[in-house]
């Protein structure tokens, strides 16, 4: 086998110097930075204000319309009544009789439930106040 040669071209040591201080040139060369335009601000006039403008007051019926609107509807007015043996009940009243009768007999106890049971038949109506009944517990209708 024949040994083939190779030829390899080598730089001048010159050129390579050269060249690699050229790039650390580049490197170490400042950058110029743009700077921005200086824009002259002109102050304004300073004025003595005397007194400032009223504004109009809005009527409150047109800032509280958007409030009323989120609103829930009103509850429409409702009515029991019960009609027996010739007579005409109205339960709400028979519900405020129960509370002042519990109320005029037991001054320290706080009403949380009611609950009325009407017994048309007898004339009365039985209460039961925070879980608790008795015989006593009843008004005439």
């Amino acid at each position: 086998m024949k040994a083939s040669k190779v030829m390899v071209k080598k730089e001048a040591p010159k050129t390579v110097a050269k060249t690699v201080k050229a790039v650390e040139e580049k490197k170490a060369a400042p950058v110029a930075k743009k700077e921005a335009p200086v824009v002259e601000k002109k102050e304004a006039p300073v004025e003595k204000k005397e007194a400032p403008v009223e504004k109009k007051a809005v009527p409150a019926e047109k800032k509280a319309a958007p409030a009323a609107k989120k609103e829930a509807p009103a509850a429409p007015k409702t009515d029991v009544t019960i009609e027996v043996f010739g007579k005409q009940i109205v339960a709400k009243d028979i519900l405020k009789k129960a509370e002042k009768a519990f109320e005029a007999s037991h001054k320290d106890v706080a009403v949380k439930t009611l609950e009325l049971y009407v017994k048309p038949e007898e004339n009365v109506a039985y209460y039961v106040v925070n879980g608790k009944g008795s015989d006593d517990f009843k008004v005439e209708l």
